[in-house]
């Protein structure tokens, strides 16, 4: 975490990771994880329904691939992403340049204690970067803060653990048989916002409302084949390895090859996957 990033201490470890190895890996395989969920990319987009003057807000905002969508949409507005990861802005800010975005700007910050200026927003959007709050209902709160009265929220979030194949196929497979607990659904993790009831008590508590959850299934994309998806999900999940010795580090790497090599088609390598589409309104 670098000196100059401000973050709640409850999102000390999310910042740790994020703006340390894990936002690196992230911001050096930056095309890699925008096509992994490209198919969800259309059904997002037309939820957020950005106008050409509308100033947008996206939290957890990454490489910047949502910014930038947003930014040709609110060609007459401003686009304003959010991170803590200073790798991933950087790439952000290079492709947003490249481009000739004038009207997408980045920073770095803990969204869910940020000094946003109030009321300044009229949509607040998020791909899968609003799952990690430590204070779930505080950052919301706060992006709320930031949207003018009537203004709307708009994010994809994962659906439960079980409707979604390529996270439990590639951690069975590495975990060689050992348990692999269940992500936690009330602390921080891709599936802290997969359970609509939560969803509803935590975006009522901090001041939303017309609350409507809409699911979807896409195919994610892990490599071009799967010598090039097990290069990747290693990259990803490789800390699992971490506590075998070398014999049970191979048979994990083989059962992981097995799964892979069983998702190999013509468009690569393709797992089912499940989210939700989450729409919300200030009061």
């Amino acid at each position: 975490m670098t000196g100059a990033l401000r973050t709640d201490p409850s999102n000390a470890d999310q910042a740790r990771a994020w703006d340390g190895e894990e936002g690196w890996y992230w911001a050096e395989h930056a095309d890699r994880f925008d096509r992994a969920v490209r198919a969800y990319r259309p059904a997002f987009l037309a939820a957020a329904d950005v106008s050409a003057d509308d100033r947008v807000l996206d939290i957890g905002c990454g490489t910047g691939e949502t910014t930038r969508d947003l930014a040709r949409k609110a060609a007459g507005g401003r686009v304003l992403g959010v991170d803590l990861s200073a790798a991933m802005l950087r790439v952000a800010r290079r492709r947003a340049a490249a481009e000739a975005l004038g009207n997408a700007d980045f920073v770095q910050a803990d969204a869910q204690i940020h000094a946003f200026d109030a009321a300044a927003f009229d949509v607040a959007v998020s791909r899968s970067g609003t799952m990690f709050f430590a204070d779930p209902v505080a950052a919301f709160r706060n992006i709320g803060d930031a949207l003018r009265p009537g203004g709307r929220l708009v994010q994809m979030v994962w659906r439960p653990l079980s409707d979604n194949e390529w996270f439990l196929s590639l951690t069975r497979a590495l975990a060689l048989g050992r348990p692999v607990p269940a992500p936690a659904v009330d602390a921080p993790g891709p599936f802290s916002l997969s359970d609509p009831v939560r969803v509803r008590t935590v975006l009522g508590a901090a001041g939303f409302t017309d609350v409507r959850l809409d699911p979807g299934s896409e195919a994610m994309w892990f490599g071009e084949d799967a010598a090039d998806a097990e290069r990747f999900t290693l990259g990803m999940l490789g800390w699992m390895l971490d506590d075998l010795d070398q014999q049970d580090r191979r048979r994990a790497v083989d059962a992981l090859r097995v799964t892979l090599a069983a998702h190999d088609g013509d468009e690569g390598v393709r797992y089912a996957s499940a989210a939700w589409i989450i729409r919300a309104s200030r009061h």
